[in-house]
């Protein structure tokens, strides 16, 4: 199958990687390990693209971006993730952080928060699961509470990626109090906008397999919010995560990782490679059938999106695609590395392994591989 795009996006997938090969270490494995040079390369890398005007290509250019077309943004998507995705957490921003704000801001949050994002100067957080509200985040206990001219907030959230360097958070909390017998619980939720340096904001980190930063807690205390940190409507807030879901499940390239190393791995065993199990060559067979599966739904979701016709359902089946092609791919490829002979593949299995303890939190992160397919499930029954 032909997933050409026209000489305009192969000429920037070049630009892209040359980039990559001249200003990103050969070794790097991405921005959150233990070694804070990782970080710096990623944060001075994501600098370099604002300034060519490649971080938010398809963005207006009132908002920063180029107005390049969503397939150009999708290149970048695509050769970010591949290489270990060298903006580091800047991806979230551009992803779904600006374009929510562009759906849903006044004009001065769009011109208070949507310049730094392109020019790759802060980062965002994302402030919905809770302790007893992750797959039923409707359920979430963290209440704003109406206090003369603002809102005092009171919770706690969990899992949240880069909480410990974020300068901005996107925040969900109940701003009315839920009754079972006359609303639905996705009623009542507010987004707001809070800075993370606030000190009734604490965090604390989780230590986890991927490395630092992924994995943290945030207790919430008397916050103090104002009218203007809301994003959208009172009380209609699910109707944004909704959007971030939409924008945040797709922004994701997982298959282009998979399919790259996947086209690494005979290079890499060289004369060794005819000596896998013919099971396991045709394991990696699959594999680079189910990446071209995945590449073609995101196509078909990038084009549903700029349309402004994507659902929910839509997303959710690409999401159990490219979740389980993340970690079905991993094996395979973990057991062909384990048979790579040791001298001149020790990045091939390094980048593997970062690969793999990857892909085990892909099922669950962004909305549980259990939700989508329930989800799924149920619009397929209503069609019925």
């Amino acid at each position: 199958m032909d997933f050409e795009m026209g000489r305009e996006a192969a000429d920037l997938r070049h630009e892209l990687r040359d980039l990559v090969k001249t200003h990103v270490p050969e070794d790097f494995l991405g921005a959150f390990t233990d070694d804070p040079a990782d970080l710096a390369v990623a944060q001075k890398f994501c600098q370099l693209l604002a300034e060519r005007g490649l971080l938010c290509m398809s963005w207006p250019e009132q908002f920063g971006g180029r107005g390049s077309s969503v397939w150009e943004q999708t290149v970048v998507r695509e050769e970010m993730w591949a290489h270990h995705e060298p903006r580091g957490a800047q991806y979230m921003g551009v992803n779904w952080v600006g374009p929510t704000l562009m759906r849903h801001g006044t004009a001065e949050q769009q011109r208070k928060h949507l310049p730094r994002i392109a020019r790759g100067e802060v980062i965002w957080c994302q402030g919905f699961s809770e302790p007893e509200a992750g797959s039923d985040l409707a359920s979430l206990r963290t209440a704003a509470t109406h206090d003369g001219d603002g809102w005092r907030i009171n919770g706690q959230k969990i899992w949240t990626s880069y909480a410990t360097m974020a300068q901005w958070c996107f925040l969900l909390a109940r701003t009315t109090k839920w009754d079972k017998n006359t609303t639905k619980k996705q009623a009542g939720l507010t987004i707001f906008l809070v800075p993370m340096d606030d000190p009734a904001i604490t965090v604390r980190p989780i230590g986890c397999m991927m490395g630092p930063h992924h994995l943290n807690e945030v207790f919430i205390d008397d916050l103090r919010v104002t009218e203007a940190d809301i994003l959208g409507t009172l009380d209609d807030g699910w109707s944004i995560v909704a959007d971030v879901l939409s924008f945040e499940r797709l922004g994701i390239a997982r298959y282009a990782r998979c399919e790259r190393l996947l086209h690494m791995a005979p290079e890499q065993l060289g004369e060794h490679w005819p000596d896998l199990p013919p099971e396991l060559r045709g394991r990696w067979t699959r594999m680079l059938t189910h990446c071209r599966r995945a590449r073609l739904l995101a196509y078909r979701l990038v084009s549903l999106q700029s349309e402004g016709r994507v659902t929910p359902t839509d997303v959710a089946a690409y999401r159990i695609a490219v979740t389980k092609l993340d970690q079905d791919s991993a094996e395979v490829l973990m057991e062909i590395a384990a048979e790579a002979p040791e001298e001149g593949t020790a990045l091939f299995r390094s980048e593997v392994e970062d690969h793999w303890r990857y892909s085990q939190a892909s099922t669950v992160s962004s909305g549980s591989i259990e939700m989508q397919r329930i989800l799924l499930s149920r619009s397929l029954l209503a069609a019925r």
